[in-house]
């Protein structure tokens, strides 16, 4: 079959994109075009281009290069699309309404867990936005995703924020992978990731798995609210039913595990 034509200039320029998508963070532009196999000023020019579309922003501070809010948009939008938060989305509003809590969806992307659909409830206030990157010790989302994804696949996150734990010396959070391995099986055990003023002072988060037909996490159904009034238990009405919830939707994406 004959090759479709294209446009190659966009081809490569799309290079720097994929090279800042895999970066840990911002990238000086001689290492960018050096990973991209261009040289710098060629890959100079496509960055003037990026970033006149927002697809990248430069910090005027340390010329580093990054992804911008374009690229971002683009990124949540082909998430949203994806079939497990299609369904999901589908279901969130009811759920919320029967739980009387705000209500979250959360994917792993390329930085970590990151939320990908927001529904709040009428007398919340705002806490995380679409776009935020849930850490993995001190957040619902992150323990949930940590505790169902492979030690390789979270390691450069959960060394960096264990790096960081160390130094705080915060009892709340693991300062160890012992502790950590000890906090993973207590979410493991009770099908649910949650925290009690570590995220935020005063906020309780549960975090219920969505798992897809190999047996792979697929989102997370995050659940938020104040102390004061959000039920904290492993067995009350907001534990159960995300449990419930998030139980339904991976049967109905062909998961058969228990």
């Amino acid at each position: 079959m004959k090759e479709r034509a294209g446009i190659q200039s966009v081809e490569v320029g799309f290079s720097l994109l994929g090279v800042l998508a895999q970066a840990a963070g911002p990238l000086m532009l001689r290492d960018l075009a050096a990973a991209a196999g261009m040289s710098a000023a060629k890959a100079h020019r496509y960055l003037v281009s990026f970033q006149r579309l927002d697809l990248v922003t430069q910090d005027a501070t340390s010329t580093r290069y990054d992804l911008g809010p374009a690229a971002l948009k683009l990124g949540l939008a082909s998430l949203s699309r994806l079939d497990a938060v299609k369904l999901a989305r589908e279901r969130v509003v009811p759920l919320m309404e029967q739980i009387g809590h705000t209500l979250a969806l959360a994917v792993w992307g390329n930085h970590g867990p990151t939320i990908v659909h927001w529904e709040e409830s009428p007398n919340a206030m705002t806490i995380l936005r679409l776009g935020d990157v849930m850490p993995l010790l001190s957040s619902a989302t992150g323990r949930c995703f940590a505790a169902h994804m492979s030690r390789e696949a979270i390691a450069p996150l959960l060394n960096a924020e264990l790096a960081r734990a160390q130094k705080l010396n915060r009892r709340d959070l693991p300062t160890s992978l012992a502790e950590v391995d000890g906090m993973l099986d207590e979410v493991r055990r009770h099908g649910l990731g949650r925290v009690i003023d570590s995220l935020l002072p005063g906020v309780v988060g549960f975090c219920a798995p969505v798992f897809d037909s190999d047996g792979h996490i697929a989102l997370g159904i995050v659940s938020l609210g104040p102390a004061s009034s959000f039920d904290a238990q492993w067995d009350g009405k907001v534990a159960q039913s995300l449990k419930k919830a998030a139980a339904q939707l991976s049967s109905d994406l062909g998961y058969g595990g228990g």
